[in-house]
């Protein structure tokens, strides 16, 4: 909530510090892409540093950093700084947010990991919801520097609380044991650093668009060659959290960039003013929050894959109706519509990585899913610039449609529920009442510090 939150408020505080520190656009631009091309390219190595070395630990130095980062940014003579040191925020923070996940994972069995997730997604909801209406008045009263120093008490208190908590005997020799994959870990923060720079420069063409291609081929042939890839295979190898990767980066990218079209379309095409807009998106923020617990429950009765499907195509619906609508209600209900979807889908595909993972490797899987939430949105509104400089404004909702749209056979990947079966097992054979998906029985058993194991159709 803390890392969420400081993204939003900064974006609406970036005007003012523009001006106070007479910045320029592009230096403005820098405070945020800085930061993000960090975060990218760290957040799968930081899931591993949590599994070698405890995810109580990471997440407290990422918190405690992150909060440090953000006191000098509050004090930053100039946007040279400023700059500098969002770089240096984004390493902490691509600390601290796998370890959420990780720390879940060791936690709770994984047949209870269903409502911390959704909570945790909830307050995601809450921060992005709060985030412009903080942001905006802490920079109207005080400036853009009481936006940073927001994050110093909850950032120093969360960090020593986490310290001062006893770790759980979660890794496993295994985890504990497996050497740090280093050339690896520096080939792929390159590819994605430098695909992060390229999407956020579209549609220009730089000098990072090649260096990722090379450098991520090389972080293949690596990792195949190598004894103790950075990717475990268990999880990169698996079509379930393959499936749920790539669902994430679609609904995060049509989210975001749909977000980015609306501002104009509400603005510029229907003249509102942005108190106006800002409250007719309410819908999709309250949506966003009220989907996460009924995901939980919809995740147990019906299965990651049925609820998945039904939630993207739920968002491609919402944006549909974005596009053609104009009035009050319209809007209201397209917006309601993409935060129930997308609220829905980023609690399923993300119980769906962290429970598929084995419990030594839960860091890794948080730093994929991470990953995906941020390259994601970059993606989304690269995509929609490129579209809005090229057609009519209100052409990326469209397309982002059925972008959504085409993420449906991708569901087919994930785990099912269970199918009707016997109201009792046969004597003496310990089958439990129920059948299962046959795809799925044999394969997605936990190894984690939990006796239980579980199949992919008990998701």
């Amino acid at each position: 909530m803390v890392v969420a939150l400081d993204g939003t408020v900064l974006t609406v505080a970036q005007p003012t510090l523009r001006r106070d520190l007479d910045a320029s656009f592009t230096q403005v631009q820098w405070t945020s892409t800085g930061y993000l091309i960090a975060v990218a390219g760290l957040l799968v190595f930081a899931g591993r540093l949590g599994d070698r070395y405890g995810h109580r630990r990471t997440f407290a130095l990422g918190m405690l950093g992150f909060g440090a980062a953000s006191a000098g940014i509050a004090l930053a003579p100039d946007v040279g700084w400023v700059i500098g040191l969002r770089v240096v925020q984004g390493v902490f923070g691509a600390l601290l947010q796998p370890a959420t996940l990780g720390m879940l994972r060791a936690a709770y069995p994984p047949e209870r990991l269903r409502t911390p997730i959704a909570v945790r997604t909830a307050s995601i909801g809450v921060a992005a919801a709060a985030g412009p209406v903080v942001g905006g008045a802490l920079a109207t009263e005080f400036g853009w520097r009481a936006v940073f120093l927001l994050n110093i008490v909850p950032a120093l208190a969360f960090g020593l609380l986490a310290l001062a908590s006893r770790d759980r005997p979660h890794r496993t020799p295994t985890a504990a044991g497996v050497p740090l994959d280093l050339p690896g870990a520096l080939l792929l923060a390159v590819a994605l650093a430098c695909l992060v720079h390229t999407l956020v420069t579209l549609p220009g063409v730089t000098w990072s668009a090649p260096v990722a291609l090379l450098a991520g081929a090389a972080f293949v042939r690596h990792e195949h060659r190598t004894g103790s890839p950075l990717l475990p295979p268990e999880v990169v190898g698996s079509r379930a959290v393959g499936g749920a990767l790539g669902i994430l980066v679609i609904a995060s990218a049509a989210l975001n960039g749909s977000l980015l079209t609306c501002v104009y379309v509400l603005q510029d095409d229907l003249g509102l003013t942005p108190l106006r807009s800002a409250l007719l998106s309410l819908p999709l923020a309250a949506l966003l929050v009220a989907a996460a617990p009924a995901s939980a429950v919809l995740l147990r009765r019906a299965g990651a894959r049925v609820t998945v499907a039904g939630a993207m195509a739920v968002l491609a619906t919402g944006l549909l109706v974005l596009a053609r609508a104009s009035a009050p209600v319209a809007l209201g209900a397209g917006f309601a519509l993409v935060g129930a979807g997308f609220g829905t889908v980023m609690v399923a595909a993300t119980h769906v990585v962290v429970r598929q993972a084995p419990a030594e490797s839960a860091g890794v899987a948080g730093g994929l899913q991470q990953t995906a939430m941020n390259v994601g949105p970059v993606l989304g509104v690269a995509s929609a610039t490129v579209l809005m400089d090229l057609g009519a404004v209100r052409s990326p909702l469209v397309v982002l449609a059925f972008v959504a749209a085409t993420a449906l056979p991708v569901c087919r990947a994930l785990p099912g529920g269970s199918r009707p079966g016997p109201r009792a097992p046969a004597p003496g054979t310990g089958t439990p009442a129920g059948g299962s998906d046959a795809t799925h029985t044999d394969h997605g058993v936990e190894r984690g510090p939990h006796s239980r194991s579980l199949r992919d159709h008990e998701v």
